[in-house]
């Protein structure tokens, strides 16, 4: 399905860590495909597609440590070379990057704001798992107890939290590009 959209794709690593079914996916998105589907009136068909050239890795951690650091950014760009793909590398600031603590994931996303301040040109974009309400909840048998705003599957940093992320990171990168506009 990903080699027929018209929009960029993240695979994300292994949960043990290992980048090779990620570059894999992307690979395999990249090129067309042909499989049965559903036409608009409701039959089998099959459906061709001219591959997604916009695939990305998103490094989300995996095998029990975070691979948002510098060394494992630049340990996925020498993988997707290899691949002889584009290095683009979204990050999970959540996931196994934040020891699944909500409360680190402003750390994770501010060390990797500093490394595009530094100069790194591969990460073009962060995620942030994000909700109106901090925290998560369990579904209750009376559905009428859910919390509005709050997560039923992972921990989430509130919207108040993600606003002020956005805000640091925007005040960060904007300084960036305006240095980085007068060396070009």
């Amino acid at each position: 399905m990903a080699s027929g959209l018209s929009t960029p794709v993240g695979f994300k690593n292994a949960t043990d860590g290992d980048l090779e079914v990620a570059i894999n996916a992307i690979l395999s998105a990249g090129s067309p495909h042909s499989f049965l589907g559903i036409n608009s009136q409701g039959q089998s068909a099959v459906t061709r597609t001219r591959g997604n050239r916009y695939g990305h890795v998103v490094l989300r951690g995996g095998g029990g440590r975070p691979n948002y650091d510098t060394v494992s950014v630049s340990l996925a760009e020498q993988a997707l070379a290899k691949a002889k793909l584009a290095r683009n590398v979204v990050v999970d600031c959540s996931h196994a990057n934040s020891w699944k603590n909500p409360e680190y994931q402003p750390l994770v996303m501010k060390d990797v704001i500093h490394q595009i301040r530094e100069g790194n040109q591969s990460v073009v974009g962060l995620m942030i798992e994000s909700n109106i309400e901090a925290g998560n909840q369990p579904i209750p048998a009376d559905l009428s107890q859910l919390k509005y705003g709050c997560s039923v599957t992972d921990a989430c940093v509130g919207w108040d939290t993600t606003a002020e992320m956005i805000r640091n990171a925007a005040a960060v990168l904007r300084d960036t590009r305006a240095l980085q506009g007068r060396t070009a």
